[in-house]
């Protein structure tokens, strides 16, 4: 029994009275069953021949809702009334949260691995259900308590309660994909933190203040209550600092919050440290594990802050994910191991006797098996090649096994002890049957695990028809790459139970979404998800969900023979179109021209300002979506370089080294870039960058002109097409000076939303809504260069398309100079002249002429269609 104080009583390594006396046997053998056999399913779908994702998810989600979870909720209360000195609550109350617990982590794992978002509903609603309660018994337990020096643990396991209902809600949406792409990664990462370091390392960090210098048969430090609360502070303000600036998707926020919670971590490491004495342990052991998991949460925990602050999310997550591991086996594992290890033998003995023996048995050969799992995880850690990956889960699983059997070998002597005998109270026992039994059904399920692997079609060809009727079962191999989806199209007898083994081959992250159906989480170059549709009784269509993508050719028919619906093999292009009805014709129209300009417009300048000084031009370009006027009164979305379409303008001379910082604020989609003025090879630094990511982009002018440079993303056309363009003007060798200086940057213009349908269909049909000079329709005509008759003008073109070149002419003047892709085509002195400039999609380069008198001189491009719609302008001369 504690005194007063709280001070373990009954002296050193001596374990408190209360361990024993606070619950019947029998419910806590009827855990340690479950937890073992959660445990054990782990292992066995950690270990079977499938890798797919989902199946990995399955391993760690056994183990964390199944054994974790069933851990903590039994001990925390179990802890709490020997902190809090207050009497047990009810049994049959206690009973029905574990069972909650256990019922709905069955249901989310069992909707997750059959495709059925009902079902995971259900179970992520009452697992958080059980888990409320359980908080709530936590709190009734603190009213009216004696309390005293270890009262503050229990409010670790509040917080870790109110930890894990967040993190189940943030579960469910990442499971049935209601986060949505845009916010998948912010969301994922909340939830593995408020998880793993909220509902498993605060208990954890809770129970070391007592449980370790208990192990270790010492006193407890003065300290320890002023520390615990200190640490609480820092590790749950933290958490929840971080949880907030993951779901905003503010990453230094997030990265703050990590911070706190190191801080917190390392407070209470150095007061285990100082705890430490030379004298022999209770449970060498235990002593032993518990000190191996402390030391992977400190790694685990100062890794994650690394990986925050030095990271974009998108690049973070992947990272964290790595960490899993380490948590999961490292943390997890050997706390249950150590606790299991040292308190086992206190709930299941009858005296001193007996309890030393069936210590002896879970002692036996724990240091081969320390160093095997640790070396397991480190293994499994350490960015080493597959085969170490593989040997490390092994060896993990051999000790995890190893310790799983002596568990059983105790288990039994226990329960035939419960059978025998009673408790200090004198109650008698009975063998918990319910938990055993519910340990044979599980068994069998984890048998039916490893051995389904999620699939029984493996790879069927596509492009077959499925001969068979209602009841078949197929599964259809799919590839996400090339903003394509192969195939296009799959044929099925109406009835058949269809899954699609998705793979995503592209360097771009992709989704695949069925019409009134499941979808999946965003998946990295190389990630497989088996898609569970159901059964199939129309025709539907599957797509990709990033912007853009769909419309794009990222989507695929689900046809069913015979359906009415059918309307021919649509080939490889995926139309989203066939299949939704839209109308392939343009906005009638376009936008009006003759309409005033919103009154905080303002046009983009048209001067070309000289080379700046020096060899080495250091440029940052931010891809981000802006909304801006293209048109008068007309506001659009646009995808864009450093917030303006087309992008800022790099100039410079012949031999001039440029360093472009390009970093991708996009929270949607990927972009890259494309700078035509440099030489290299494209593998690298035109690759595809992901939300968050940059790349330093060096290429040295080797050549005089004027050069476009665009996203460099897949597909090009839309990114092009939404403003993704821009212009380098490199100055030949000894060009002459000119009183003014000018670039134009022809462009199409598409309203509508960027990506969609619609905007696509005109994209590919190349019917523009509006031609445009630097990126606004008429605005130009609507404020008019200004020079003075008889100055010498010089206007740089770059004709950016996507698709349309230019003619581009000045009403009223002769050109007296072309330069045009490198190479002077006219020059001054001559008796020759020029009307237009011509320009392919892509090319540049620039014409000069002087103003003779005072006067309005238009400028065209002289394909009319463009210059009425858009492409068009003034030079105001006056005297």
């Amino acid at each position: 029994m504690y005194s007063k104080n709280d001070e373990p009583a009954g002296g050193a390594g001596r374990p408190p009275s209360r361990f024993k006396a606070s619950g019947p046997r029998g419910r806590h053998l009827a855990a340690h069953v479950l937890v073992g056999v959660w445990a054990t399913l782990a292992l066995l779908s950690a270990g079977a021949q499938e890798t797919l994702p989902v199946a990995r998810w399955l391993a760690v989600h056994l183990f964390l809702l199944g054994a974790a979870t069933t851990a903590i909720v039994v001990w925390s209360e179990h802890f709490a009334v020997a902190m809090l000195h207050t009497p047990l609550p009810d049994r049959r109350w206690s009973d029905a949260r574990l069972a909650g617990v256990n019922a709905g982590a069955l249901g989310v794992l069992a909707g997750v691995w059959a495709e059925r978002p009902l079902l995971t509903g259900a179970g992520c609603a009452l697992l958080i259900a059980a888990v409320a309660a359980h908080l709530v018994v936590l709190v009734r337990l603190g009213r009216g308590a004696l309390g005293g020096r270890l009262a503050p643990i229990a409010d670790y396991y509040r917080a870790a309660a109110a930890a894990l209902i967040p993190g189940a809600a943030l579960g469910w949406l990442l499971a049935d994909g209601a986060a949505g792409p845009a916010h998948y990664t912010g969301l994922k990462l909340a939830h593995v933190h408020v998880t793993l370091l909220g509902w498993i390392g605060l208990p954890v960090l809770g129970t070391l203040f007592m449980l370790w210098p208990t192990v270790l048969g010492v006193r407890m430090a003065e300290r320890t209550t002023v520390l615990a609360r200190r640490v609480l502070v820092l590790t749950g303000g933290g958490l929840l600092t971080a949880v907030a600036g993951l779901v905003a998707g503010v990453r230094p926020v997030a990265a703050l919050g990590i911070a706190g919670y190191a801080a917190g971590v390392a407070v209470a490491v150095r007061l285990f440290a100082r705890t430490v004495r030379r004298r022999p342990a209770v449970s060498a052991a235990a002593a032993w594990t518990l000190a191996a998991a402390t030391g992977w949460l400190c790694a685990g925990v100062l890794t994650d802050l690394v990986l925050l602050a030095a990271r974009p999310l998108d690049a973070a997550r992947d990272g964290v994910g790595a960490l899993v591991p380490v948590l999961l086996l490292g943390l997890v594992a050997q706390v249950l191991v150590g606790a299991l290890t040292y308190l086992l033998p206190i709930v299941l003995s009858s005296g001193p006797k007996e309890r030393a023996a069936l210590r002896a048995v879970l002692e036996r050969g724990w240091l081969p098996r320390l160093v095997v799992l640790n070396l397991g995880v480190a293994l499994l850690v350490l960015p080493l090649p597959d085969p170490a990956g593989t040997a490390g889960m092994l060896l993990a699983a051999a000790a995890g096994v190893a310790f799983l059997a002596l568990v059983v070998w105790v288990l039994v002597r226990g329960a035939r002890s419960l059978r025998r005998g009673t408790d200090a109270a004198g109650a008698s026992h009975r063998p918990a049957l319910w938990g055993i039994a519910a340990g044979a059904v599980l068994t069998v399920l984890a048998v039916l695990v490893a051995n389904s692997g999620g699939d029984t079609g493996g790879g069927t060809s596509a492009a077959a028809t499925a001969g068979a009727g209602a009841g078949t079962t197929r599964t259809v191999a799919v590839t996400l790459a090339d903003m394509r989806i192969r195939p296009a199209r799959v044929e099925v007898a109406a009835g058949t139970d269809l899954r699609l083994r998705i793979t995503n081959t592209d360097s771009q992250r992709h989704d695949l979404k069925v019409e009134d159906g499941p979808g999946t989480p965003m998946l990295a170059e190389g990630r497989t998800r088996v898609l569970h549709v159901g059964r199939i009784t129309e025709s539907r269509e599957a797509w990709c969900t990033l912007p853009g993508h769909r419309a794009g050719g990222m989507s695929m028919d689900i046809v069913v023979t015979g359906d009415t619906g059918d309307t021919g093999d649509t080939g490889d292009t995926g139309s989203a179109d066939a299949h939704a009805g839209h109308s392939a014709t343009t906005d009638s129209g376009g936008p009006d021209l003759s309409a005033d300009f919103s009154s905080d417009w303002r046009p983009r300048a048209a001067d070309l300002a000289p080379a700046p000084g020096g060899t080495v031009h250091k440029v940052e370009l931010r891809a981000a979506h802006t909304t801006v006027e293209v048109a008068p009164g007309v506001k659009q979305q646009m995808w864009t370089f450093g917030g303006t379409a087309p992008g800022p303008t790099l100039h410079g001379k012949v031999g001039d080294v440029f360093e472009v910082t390009l970093v991708n604020d996009d929270t949607a989609m990927g972009h890259g870039i494309d700078f035509h003025a440099g030489s290299l090879a494209p593998d690298r630094p035109m690759r595809t960058l992901q939300p968050g990511e940059r790349l330093v982009y060096r290429f040295r002018a080797e050549r005089a002109g004027a050069w476009l440079y665009h996203c460099s993303t897949a597909p090009m056309l839309q990114h092009m097409g939404n403003g993704m363009y821009g212009a380098v003007v490199i100055d030949p060798p000894g060009l002459a000076k000119a009183d003014h200086t000018y670039l134009l940057v022809s462009s199409e213009l598409y309203l509508g939303t960027p990506g969609s349908t619609a905007q696509v269909t005109k994209m590919r049909q190349n019917t523009p809504d509006a031609w445009a000079f630097n990126g606004v329709a008429n605005q130009y005509a609507e404020r008019p260069l200004k020079v003075k008759a008889g100055e010498r003008a010089r206007f740089w073109v770059v004709a950016a398309g996507p698709s349309d070149g230019i003619a581009f002419h000045v009403v009223g003047t002769v050109f007296d100079t072309v330069y045009k892709e490198g190479a002077y085509l006219l020059q001054p002195g001559g008796t020759g002249g020029s009307q237009v400039l011509d320009l392919a999609a892509a090319q540049g380069g620039f014409v000069e002429t002087t103003f003779p008198e005072a006067g309005h001189y238009a400028f065209v491009d002289h394909d009319m269609r463009h210059a009425e719609a858009g492409a068009h302008g003034m030079v105001e001369v006056s005297e």
